[in-house]
């Protein structure tokens, strides 16, 4: 199975500003399959640890669950461990609503939707902007990691189909990473020892550097966020771009 190098820290990399010329290599249309499922299988648990997907659930998932039946979008869902976080989470607290996982890429699509043994989530191969032209509403529209992989153009797209796609009250969440020498260099030091035993044949440790570089401050994402958006930090490097719909009575 090919292997991109174990990385040693870049500590000359330039944090100041996004590094956009730089690509993930999981995002290449020829990367390595088995690398690319082994790191959908891996996504969990790094999601487990940085990721905060349990505070925004208790915040703003749960609270609206309890009051009706909800239906939930995760846009750009990968693997899909949040989609079915999410799902196995409402199941447990004994609540209905309805999972969406949406992906462009159908490599994504199948590997997920192979690994959701209970069917708790509804898979599509679809772009935000097939979903909002279809006239889909969600209580509940989020994505994971995906703000910092999109051209100025594309993430102008995905927030205003996201405006569109969000139900009255309903919100829209986008989790991403705050870039920072701290989070470059943390990330770094916890994934090196693991290079070659658990993120082996992954595209992780490589990947997840070079997205430090190409994510946002949270004074950069909210200078491009149109009217109505707004940015919260979150810790560990966290920043949460929201809006939420206005409720159709007011």
């Amino acid at each position: 199975m090919p292997e991109p190098p174990v990385l040693k820290p870049l500590m000359g990399a330039d944090l100041r500003r996004r590094a956009v010329a730089l690509q993930e290599l999981m995002d290449a249309d020829d990367a390595d399959l088995a690398m690319l499922e082994r790191t959908y299988a891996r996504f969990p648990l790094v999601n487990a640890v940085v990721s905060g997907w349990r505070g925004v659930y208790r915040r703003e998932i749960l609270p609206r669950a309890r009051r009706s039946r909800i239906r939930v979008l995760d846009i750009g869902c990968g693997g899909g461990d949040i989609s079915r976080t999410i799902a196995r989470s409402l199941q447990r607290d004994g609540l209905v609503a309805d999972v969406v996982g949406a992906d462009i890429d159908p490599r994504a699509v199948r590997w997920a939707a192979e690994a959701d043994e209970h069917r708790l989530v509804d898979w599509r191969c679809a772009s935000s902007g097939e979903l909002a032209a279809a006239g889909e509403l969600f209580d509940v529209v989020l994505s994971n990691h995906l703000l910092h992989h999109l051209s100025a153009a594309r993430l102008d797209d995905l927030l205003d189909d996201s405006a569109r796609l969000t139900a009255p009250g309903g919100i829209a969440v986008h989790s991403d990473i705050a870039r920072s020498r701290t989070a470059y260099r943390l990330f770094d030091a916890a994934t090196l020892p693991l290079a070659r035993n658990v993120l082996a044949g992954s595209f992780i440790r490589e990947d997840g550097l070079i997205s430090i570089r190409r994510s946002y401050t949270a004074a950069e994402l909210a200078a491009v966020a149109p009217e109505g958006w707004r940015v919260q930090r979150r810790m560990p490097a966290r920043l949460l771009l929201v809006r939420e719909a206005p409720d159709a009575r007011s």
